[in-house]
């Protein structure tokens, strides 16, 4: 166990919970670029936070989300954030983000998810840190499996950075990875998002090497994602609106906003979409064939729009063909970018003492 003294120690009750808890509980997602929350009664919220950025700041962050919440339910905490470079190791990360956490919550009410499948005290977690570390596909596999324990399913949820595909069978999830490393050999990790991934990331020639767009601009000059004015988390810092986003793009195909056309800007935001579909379709087949097809593909996620575009070429080239079925539609566009932060917060509820 890292013994940093910047970290403090814990002295949790291993067996979990020592007083009795009221209230709604709470999920939590910590990951590198967004924090998310949800609540068991169905509120939902995701703020922007750059973890890598600012990890002194966490504690801070977390506090100003828990003001919008009352009551002292329980609070379930699932993570990404531990892999921002910003830490030495995954243990160091997980040892930062649970600090910060126990700074804002009483530490009894703390329950960690795990790739075991079931949750932790904080100490628990820090000692057995890689357990808890980028859990949170498998709290919102588990929750979601729920609903399908006489199917074969498979779960696609493409959020800003990552897409996950995990395959559910008996209402259980059944990857044959759990780590982030053993998950990208599987291809049940794709390193491939909505917002974040850079679109030098999908081509092998073409277009500039660097980071002057991301998909967030190939997605906002195709009307699939919205602009926002007072986003100026691009690559350039400017904001995410069309006119900024064709001047990012421009730039990939080393001209500017005055040299390069709108219909080459557009031409290459299609060429983005449709290469990042066929890396997750290729991904979903490889997932898809243990389960010889599945019954059911549910998709979710900030990049929702993008899962239902792989999911339904997926489903027209086997038969029998897959039921597509949306969170967002279920649960609601908020609920369905928090997905593992609400998955948490019903889970929770379920194994209370």
């Amino acid at each position: 166990m890292n013994t940093d003294s910047s970290f403090p120690s814990f002295e949790a009750d291993p067996r979990g919970y020592t007083t009795p808890m009221s209230g709604p509980t709470i999920g939590l997602d910590i990951g590198g670029a967004n924090l998310k929350l949800a609540t068991s009664s169905g509120l939902a919220m995701s703020r922007r936070f750059e973890l890598w950025k600012h990890p002194h700041k966490l504690a801070a962050e977390l506090a100003n989300l828990a003001d919008q919440f009352s009551g002292s339910g329980p609070i379930g905490i699932t993570m990404t954030g531990e892999l921002c470079d910003c830490f030495p190791t995954k243990h160091d990360g997980v040892r930062h983000i649970l600090a910060a956490v126990a700074s804002v919550f009483p530490e009894q009410r703390i329950r960690v998810w795990s790739t075991a499948g079931s949750f932790l005290s904080v100490n628990q977690s820090l000692e057995t840190p890689l357990s808890v570390a980028s859990a949170n596909w498998h709290a919102q596999a588990t929750f979601v499996g729920r609903d399908y324990s006489e199917n074969t399913c498979i779960l696609i949820d493409i959020g800003s950075t990552t897409t996950d595909i995990i395959p559910i069978r008996a209402g259980k999830p059944d990857p044959r990875g759990l780590t982030d490393p053993e998950r990208l050999k599987t291809k049940e990790l794709i390193y491939s998002g909505a917002r974040r991934t850079p679109i030098c990331a999908l081509f092998n020639s073409g277009i500039a090497a660097e980071f002057f767009a991301t998909t967030q601009d190939a997605y906002i000059l195709l009307g699939m994602i919205s602009e926002n004015s007072d986003d100026n988390a691009t690559a350039d810092g400017r904001p995410a609106t069309k006119a900024f986003a064709h001047g990012r793009l421009a730039r990939m195909l080393a001209g500017d906003a005055t040299i390069t056309s709108t219909e080459e800007t557009a031409a290459l935001a299609r060429n983005t979409c449709a290469a990042q579909i066929a890396m997750i379709m290729e991904a979903v087949r490889e997932v898809a064939y243990t389960l010889s097809p599945p019954d059911t593909i549910v998709v979710s996620g900030s990049g929702e729009f993008l899962a239902r575009a792989v999911a339904e070429e997926f489903a027209a080239s086997v038969k029998p063909h897959p039921i597509i079925l949306s969170l967002t539609k279920k649960l609601g566009p908020a609920i369905s970018e928090a997905a593992c932060a609400y998955a948490l917060a019903m889970l929770l509820t379920e194994n209370q003492p």
